[in-house]
């Protein structure tokens, strides 16, 4: 089989699940969101950022963020997930891939989260170090079905765009 162009685009995809808790913080994309649960995780379980983390990863054959940031290294305790999607930034730089465009989806029954969205995605952007208009970013309920619906918890899907430079 032949090996396909190195500059073609390569895509990733990316899925993440956090358990919603009394007592920590909510952080989405990077943004701090009002509310009275937040995700339960070993960093700050930005089930969103963690998403397009892997994607990145996997677009660029680079394993997955367990792998990079295992939850069994204190240096990750609570650590934010925007530093980690920079570093993951920084890796992908490193092996010579530019970000042609990230489309990720959120999927959490509440607080609703179309008031920080522009925030969201101005956040990945700059941790990525890209204009905003290369982030999508979308978000839906599970109409009440499933661990999402019954409030339990969140989980995001993202699809990420590479090309070798």
């Amino acid at each position: 089989m032949k090996s396909a162009d190195m500059h073609a685009i390569r895509t990733g995809f990316g899925y993440d699940v956090h358990r919603l808790v009394p007592g920590r913080r909510l952080m989405l994309g990077g943004v701090e969101i009002p509310s009275p649960m937040g995700l339960e995780g070993h960093s700050d379980a930005d089930v969103l950022l963690h998403a397009i983390c892997d994607a990145l990863l996997g677009a660029a054959a680079l394993d997955d963020i367990g792998k990079h940031f295992p939850n069994t290294d204190p240096r990750y305790r609570n650590i934010s997930s925007l530093l980690l999607l920079e570093h993951v930034g920084k890796l992908l730089e490193a092996e010579g891939y530019a970000l042609v465009n990230i489309d990720a989806m959120l999927i959490l029954e509440r607080p609703k989260v179309l008031p920080y969205a522009e925030a969201m995605r101005s956040a990945i952007a700059g941790a990525l170090g890209v204009t905003a208009d290369r982030i999508a970013l979308k978000a839906t309920s599970s109409e009440g079905l499933g661990f999402v619906g019954r409030s339990e918890g969140a989980a995001a899907h993202a699809v990420a765009a590479i090309v070798r430079i």
